[in-house]
């Protein structure tokens, strides 16, 4: 590649404006200036990585031998992302024309690349305060960078308060339930206390006396059983006689069953107390 037969200024760099949320300065244009020091005509042309965010006019053109040009680069109204600030870059490309060829277009179509000259220059984009928003933009992304670390140490702050208000309405509310449950005579506390040995004591004993009672029970089922097997014969050894025979053979069931009254509800009576007992110790 031939070296850039052009002189280009500014050499190294296009400077822009942009306030401080990174948006172009409105109006605000930047000027290239090509000279052709040269006693061969020029072809050139523009080119830039962004062609959406500046105007360049003109941006392509030809410089007769010792001539030169100015080239307004305006900014779009638009952002500046600081990830791309280092992607802004425009290019000048140049050819000396061909003898006998005037068609611009079909030059720049049968040029080979070994024959172009390429000159790159990088952007800057300055502040009102004078400072490089390319060099912002590294210290704007550690600020971004601190501030995900201080938002997450926040976050974990909150989730420890959390936990521990949670913490603190649970066992609010377990209090306020056992203080309900027992009316304000006993505490939560209380059932937490070892159990004396007078209690114990008295518990074995209930339990003995279910147990007993429970015996008692069984005892007079069987009983039952038995009279009522007893009066099922009874009945059977009289259902030969007559009317008269079978009424007075009620007579002595009826009188058995009554007797046997006392001892039922007695039994039942037993029956429910021990339930009460049992549903107590367990």
């Amino acid at each position: 590649m031939p070296n850039q037969v052009l002189t280009i200024e500014p050499q190294n760099e296009l400077k822009f404006k942009v306030d401080f949320s990174g948006l172009f300065e409105l109006g605000y244009t930047t000027y290239m200036r090509l000279t052709n020091p040269s006693e061969h005509t020029v072809l050139f042309k523009i080119k830039t990585t962004a062609p959406k965010k500046y105007c360049v006019r003109p941006n392509s053109g030809v410089l007769e031998p010792n001539s030169k040009v100015d080239i307004a680069i305006t900014p779009q109204p638009v952002h500046v992302d600081p990830n791309e600030k280092h992607k802004h870059k425009f290019m000048v490309q140049s050819v000396i024309a061909p003898e006998g060829k005037t068609n611009i277009d079909q030059v720049w179509k049968e040029i080979s690349p070994d024959q172009l000259m390429d000159y790159k220059l990088k952007c800057v984009f300055e502040t009102p305060r004078g400072t490089n928003l390319n060099d912002a933009g590294d210290t704007a992304a550690q600020n971004e960078v601190n501030k995900k670390r201080v938002a997450v140490s926040a976050a974990d702050d909150v989730k420890s308060l959390t936990k521990d208000a949670v913490e603190g309405l649970i066992q609010n509310e377990a209090k306020r339930k056992d203080d309900d449950l027992t009316s304000g005579s006993l505490s939560a506390k209380t059932t937490n206390f070892p159990k004396s040995e007078n209690l114990e004591s008295d518990l074995q004993k209930a339990t003995n006396e279910v147990i007993h009672l429970r015996e008692e029970e069984s005892k007079l089922r069987h009983e039952n059983l038995r009279l009522k097997e007893e009066l099922l014969r009874l009945h059977q050894s009289v259902g030969g006689e007559g009317r008269v025979a079978r009424r007075h053979s009620y007579g002595p069931e009826k009188t058995e069953q009554i007797a046997l009254m006392p001892w039922i509800a007695t039994a039942i009576g037993m029956a429910l107390l021990g339930i009460i007992i049992g549903k107590f110790i367990m």
